[in-house]
């Protein structure tokens, strides 16, 4: 046993618990006490130096258990070709250390700031590191199938509409797996979302990566203006909060400001209809006075959430459809401005009724909502 000192690094680390036992922790080097409760660890939060809010600190911590990592794979010698299932065993220890040091070098790239975003935010990088979840999402878990996709345009300027659904909104993350997976020329999808995500902070910054941009006009407009492929949810939060007893009846596409935009960019715009989101979190009931409390829009109450705490936020694995309308051409239109109102009503109405067309024709064919 080391001495209580603050000069003497000990066995064990010169620190006590928040029980008031003693640390059983090795003591780092040249320190009395361990990574944890050093000037590094989490728990010099409590004695005000905080811990893991300096980015040097988690730098720090970042380039610790990499050489942990780096000296444990050099420290591993080569099995004799004989003992096979020793071989494999050491081959899959390897991989795995060579998983935890790519993932532990990107995110420390990402504590240092060593990485490039758009002039949105769009992680390129980031994006290809989440893929495999997407994939699996899209291949194997929602099984989505997918017709039209010939109708997105492969460049130029466009506007997809989608009705939206599902308490959470992962239609548009499958929309945007659609592109970039069956389109014979996938191109990045702008989609944009209600101002509601850019108030939650940790939100926000993860849309941003992913590309999405905050549904205001003057952002629709620039990113059509540059040739962008946007898509936009007429619906808003109203389409994702809708009971399960109204599911797939669209709501009111507020008052036509995607087409406006459309209209003043000359930007063609792709109805999308998408049949097996509602069903992931059936919304049976919106607890209203606890909305309020939390200036929430709903708290939803499904099968299985709050019933099952963060294990209800699960959605449930549904047969997806998806569909990409035919483009309605609005370039060449022309009218004058006492007729914009008039014709902004009319191109919404049609809109949301071919997407409405859409849901019904694939509802009467589906026989099941998970197979």
């Amino acid at each position: 046993m080391g001495e209580e000192s603050g000069t003497t690094t000990g066995a064990f680390c010169a620190a006590t618990t928040a029980k008031g036992t003693p640390c059983k922790n090795r003591p780092a080097d040249g320190s009395p006490f361990c990574w944890l409760h050093s000037a590094q660890g989490p728990r010099a939060r409590q004695a005000g130096t905080g811990a893991f809010s300096d980015p040097e600190q988690i730098e720090l911590l970042l380039r610790q258990i990499l050489d942990e990592l780096v000296a444990i794979r050099a420290a591993q010698t080569p099995p004799e070709p004989e003992h096979d299932a020793r071989a494999a065993i050491a081959l899959t220890f390897e991989k795995v250390l060579d998983f935890l040091t790519e993932k532990l070098e990107f995110i420390k790239r990402r504590v240092d700031g060593e990485y490039e975003v758009d002039e949105w935010g769009r992680d390129e990088e980031f994006i290809q590191e989440i893929r495999p979840i997407l994939q699996f999402l899209y291949y194997s878990y929602w099984r989505v199938e997918v017709t039209g996709i010939e109708n997105v345009p492969a460049e130029g300027r466009c506007l997809m509409a989608a009705n939206h659904s599902g308490v959470l909104p992962w239609d548009a993350l499958m929309i945007v797996a659609a592109i970039g997976e069956e389109h014979p020329r996938p191109r990045p999808v702008r989609g944009l979302y209600l101002s509601l995500g850019s108030e939650l902070p940790l939100v926000n910054l993860l849309l941003a990566r992913l590309g999405m941009v905050q549904a205001l006009p003057e952002n629709a407009t620039r990113l059509l203006n540059n040739d962008e492929l946007a898509l936009v949810f007429p619906e808003g939060v109203k389409g994702i909060g809708k009971p399960f007893s109204e599911r797939y009846r669209l709501a009111r596409f507020g008052r036509g400001g995607f087409v406006r935009v459309a209209l003043q960019t000359r930007s063609p715009i792709v109805p999308v209809s998408v049949v097996g989101a509602e069903e992931i979190h059936p919304h049976l009931h919106n607890i209203q006075t606890l909305a309020s409390l939390l200036k929430m829009p709903y708290v939803p109450v499904t099968p299985t959430f709050p019933l099952l705490g963060p294990l209800g936020l699960i959605p449930l694995p549904t047969k997806w459809y998806i569909h990409f309308g035919e483009p309605i051409e609005i370039q060449n239109m022309s009218y004058r401005p006492s007729e914009e109102p008039l014709l902004v009503s009319k191109l919404t109405n049609q809109v949301r009724d071919e997407i409405q067309k859409s849901i019904w024709e694939r509802l009467k064919k589906r026989r099941s909502v998970f197979r």
